[in-house]
């Protein structure tokens, strides 16, 4: 996901992520390659509806994972949290390649008469194209504050476990080990059989059915 967020996204010093949006009313009527391009930023700004959308659904799916007790039901949310990854992965990528094509035509359109570069209409192009960027780059920051905080109450539950089991508090590296090769699941089972499973059922989160699900999302997340 980092990867959609190479190349330049900064805006110009001095320059306003608004301007695109002013320029847009003073020359929406005119007929230097405006209207073609204003209609694919809406496209574009339609794609950013849907990406707010799913990022709200996917932190109330979170929210919700935390009160679940029954695996049934948790596997339930994983299932539509790993969709909502996927599809914000596909959108994300696909805005990404609209805006390196309006980059190509941004510079294609410099060539008409009256559209050379720091003109009017190559202001405004550009204006917009950049606060199109920079939007992009705060939805993959909000994405990634969001997998990061995901991935933070998975290695809380981890350490927890490893301390039921043990009664020992696990370091960073041994918990990195264990979601990584999927080995704090064995722990649950072996605290299962050594402590009885209404012992266990007493850990924070109900581990069984939730650790299942976080791993699955936050592989998910880092593809």
């Amino acid at each position: 996901m980092n990867d959609l967020l190479k190349g330049s996204f900064e805006l110009p010093r001095g320059q306003s992520s608004r301007e695109g949006d002013v320029e847009l009313g003073e020359q929406q009527g005119g007929d230097q390659g405006l209207e073609d391009f204003f209609k694919k930023v809406q496209v574009i700004d339609k794609q950013y509806d849907k990406l707010d959308k799913l990022l709200k659904k996917l932190q109330a799916s979170h929210e919700e994972s935390k009160s679940v007790t029954k695996a049934p039901a948790m596997k339930a949310i994983k299932k539509t949290m790993e969709k909502d990854v996927d599809e914000v992965g596909s959108i994300a990528r696909f805005i990404k390649g609209k805006l390196e094509e309006l980059d190509r035509e941004n510079l294609a359109n410099r060539q008409k008469p009256g559209c050379a570069k720091g003109s009017g209409v190559d202001r405004s192009r550009t204006a917009t194209t950049l606060s199109l960027k920079k939007k992009l780059k705060d939805k993959m920051a909000e994405f990634q504050v969001l997998r990061e905080n995901i991935q933070q109450e998975y290695r809380d539950v981890v350490d927890r476990r490893v301390y039921t089991v043990t009664g020992e508090r696990a370091d960073e590296d041994t918990i990195d080990e264990l979601i990584e090769t999927g080995n704090s699941e064995q722990i649950f089972q072996k605290a299962i059989q050594e402590q009885g499973r209404g012992q266990v059922r007493a850990i924070p989160f109900n581990c069984e059915a939730k650790c299942f699900g976080h791993v699955d999302i936050l592989l998910c997340v880092k593809k």
